[in-house]
């Protein structure tokens, strides 16, 4: 039977009250079995005025309280967890497989995935001088991933990710497409740390008038990187984050367009 419906409504309500007083909140890797994600929790706290610890305060025994009914809350629209990357593959997946079914070393373990500190929510607001909760547009927050390597080459491997999240809006928001930044990054985390291989992507999240709560799901394009040597391998990590910076990068990057050639004009000849 599970939990009266009822109580998801109340909890998405709790969550979005959580999420307007400047709470991340999502499911927080580490506090259950190895490589399993754990109870929801704050995974960001952001102050935004002194008068607010009053709501940080009340914010912690709520989540205390909600931890286990949101685990047991499930929109009958968005898909399960384990068919995020589904059964089947890109024809172009199928093909390089097909061609060359390569099996990935005993020791190799793909990455996992952590949320880069600082990049756990994206935000926006009426005024950047003013960032209280009554001002804000929408606040976006990454909660469950997933990832899957193969091999696709001698020495190479490709790791797709998947992401759930969750956008709400704000007082001041207004229903519409959010566009959402997310960087992905291949990184060894050792000393010295060093990126091996990077992307952004932009997830375009649609909020309706009837639903200002949306959880939305996305398995980013292929990841390709070298096999880390053994010594290495233990310290490789993919880290996920909003980049709203790097997406402003990208669009002063992009080459102006030409202009047109100007269209020659036929000379008359006079009779």
């Amino acid at each position: 039977m599970g939990r009266p419906r009822w109580l998801c409504y109340k909890g998405l309500a709790i969550y979005r009250a959580l999420a307007i007083a400047g709470l991340s909140v999502g499911r927080v890797p580490g506090v259950s079995k190895p490589g399993v994600w754990g109870g929801f929790g704050v995974t960001e706290f952001r102050q935004l005025m002194h008068f607010q610890f009053r709501s940080l305060r009340r914010g912690v025994v709520a989540l205390a309280l909600l931890s286990p009914l949101l685990g047991a809350c499930s929109s009958p629209s968005m898909p399960s967890f384990s068919s995020m990357f589904g059964s089947g593959t890109a024809a172009g997946d199928a093909n390089a497989t097909a061609a060359a079914p390569l099996a990935l070393p005993n020791d190799f373990e793909c990455p996992s995935v952590m949320v880069r500190s600082g990049a756990a929510t994206l935000s926006s607001s009426v005024s950047a001088s003013d960032e209280t909760a009554t001002g804000l547009r929408y606040q976006v927050g990454l909660g469950n991933t997933a990832r899957e390597c193969r091999m696709v080459a001698p020495g190479v491997v490709s790791v797709k990710v998947g992401i759930q999240g969750r956008a709400v809006l704000g007082p001041q928001g207004t229903p519409g497409t959010i566009d959402v930044p997310i960087r992905y990054a291949v990184v060894y985390d050792g000393v010295p740390a060093r990126t091996i291989a990077t992307k952004l992507e932009r997830v375009q999240v649609n909020v309706t008038p009837d639903n200002s709560n949306v959880q939305f799901s996305h398995v980013a394009d292929p990841i390709e990187f070298p096999i880390p040597k053994r010594s290495e391998m233990d310290q490789y990590v993919i880290y996920i984050g909003f980049d709203p910076v790097g997406a402003q990068q990208n669009e002063r990057k992009k080459p102006a367009p030409r202009p047109a050639k100007p269209k020659r004009q036929m000379s008359q000849g006079q009779d």
